[in-house]
């Protein structure tokens, strides 16, 4: 009896110690898990379906290679990588590889701005002079002279808010990519950084100059596709106190596990990058050439300008799982990012007063499926939230269905591509419930 009690003695504190030992270990997000398509309502079937029209656009040279990811409820049912990371090398692309994904990190910039929003650091329709005092005083362009691209200007009736820099009202431009041409030259002889760069410059230094920028219109007045979210990764330096990039690591990737999503690469990860391509004279693929910017940036460079409006690299899996977070409404893993009730509010159309077109609905960080989008077909249900990249990278995140779609390649100027209008289509055939 007396041995009895000892062992039961001793098993209780083995017990305890060791599940004392892993209450005390770090919260370690999980990764979203692998499940067969079944479990979750989809069909093994019907998804192969996207590998027959990936593989035919790479056979067919129409694209060199693309990454997808698809979920649903949370659970991974297909993960693949088509064609060529390089073509150089011909290095087949791996489901892990990294992609620059441009525009898609508007959406992480908007949350982190959000999650400032949601502790009280500002309201939304506070004018950014407030926090940034370079842009008191906002002017519209007026007359503009092509000879030497000198121009005058007028009073805006309205101040730039936080909620216009947001949903794209703003009124600033995008440079070389805008598409008026008045402003390709306005920016470009004041230095202004688009997109992406290896010079030894912050958002800080940018942000400044471009504040003394006409606009294209009133803030308010029209959606121009701009580099709000740029001026408001500056915001989020002087509101937080800290980098930028430092708040994004800290704040968003560490807890919800997005452990290869990043500014700049570390050099263990260069191998991962995948070469922005597209094709020479003789239809053969190639990398893209320095231009305005350098592919390379992401490995190469001063490696300091956090651009809040298209300056992040990541993978499928990591993408996949910051939208799985909103689908959570705001929580993943028992890490809460945002409150549901935020949540909602960044899905609501914030500019039903502009929009015309039935494609041009938006949030506070996602373009959005309205009725007649869903009711078109293809597009996903009402309120599925989508945007791209750049670099011909896609995604989209139905909340009805709970399915996260992710397409990513890495070319520029080439034609014929609609694997990413084909891609929405095959994953939403392929619910079976």
């Amino acid at each position: 009896m007396k041995k009895i009690l000892i062992l039961f003695v001793a098993s209780f504190f083995f017990i305890s110690c060791f599940k004392s030992k892993t209450e005390t270990q770090p919260n370690l997000p999980k990764v979203l898990p692998e499940a067969p398509a079944k479990s979750v309502g989809m069909s093994e079937l019907r998804l192969s379906y996207i590998d027959t029209m990936l593989n035919k656009a790479v056979s067919d040279n129409i694209i060199p290679g693309a990454v997808v990811l698809v979920s649903r409820h949370g659970k991974v049912v297909y993960h693949k990588a088509f064609g060529m990371a390089d073509n150089t090398s011909e290095r087949d692309l791996q489901q892990s590889d990294i992609f620059r994904i441009a525009s898609q990190t508007k959406a992480i910039t908007s949350t982190a701005v959000m999650m400032l929003w949601e502790e009280g650091k500002f309201n939304l329709d506070d004018p950014i002079s407030k926090y940034i005092p370079e842009f008191k005083g906002e002017q519209i362009l007026d007359t503009f002279n092509e000879n030497d691209s000198s121009y005058t200007t007028k009073p805006a009736k309205k101040q730039i808010t936080i909620r216009h820099l947001l949903t794209h009202t703003s009124g600033i431009g995008y440079g070389v990519i805008d598409g008026d041409s008045r402003f390709n030259k306005i920016y470009n002889k004041a230095g202004i950084i688009d997109l992406y760069t290896t010079k030894d410059i912050s958002i800080e230094d940018n942000i400044k100059k471009l504040a003394k920028l006409p606009l294209h219109h009133n803030p308010g007045e029209k959606f121009t596709y701009s580099e709000g979210l740029d001026v408001l990764g500056y915001f989020i330096e002087i509101v937080s106190g800290m980098p930028f990039d430092d708040f994004l690591k800290t704040r968003i990737f560490e807890p919800l596990g997005m452990h290869d999503t990043q500014f700049y690469l570390p050099e263990s990860k260069y191998n991962r990058l995948v070469t922005v391509q597209t094709k020479d004279d003789d239809d053969k693929w190639e990398k893209f050439p320095v231009t305005f910017y350098d592919t390379d940036y992401p490995i190469k460079g001063a490696k300091r300008f956090f651009s809040g409006g298209a300056g992040l690299t990541s993978t499928a899996k990591d993408y996949a799982t910051f939208l799985q977070m909103y689908l959570n409404k705001g929580e993943l893993n028992g890490n809460r990012l945002l409150s549901r009730t935020t949540v909602k509010t960044i899905l609501a159309n914030q500019i039903p007063y502009i929009s015309e077109d039935i494609q041009d609905v938006h949030g506070l960080a996602f373009g959005l499926v309205d009725k007649k989008g869903q009711d078109i077909g293809g597009n996903g249900s009402e309120g599925t939230f989508v945007w791209g990249g750049y670099f011909n990278t896609t995604y989209f995140a139905d909340p009805k269905e709970n399915v996260v779609g992710v397409l990513l390649k890495q070319t520029q100027r080439i034609s014929g591509d609609d694997t990413s209008n084909k891609f929405r289509k095959l994953v939403m055939q392929a619910i079976d419930d």
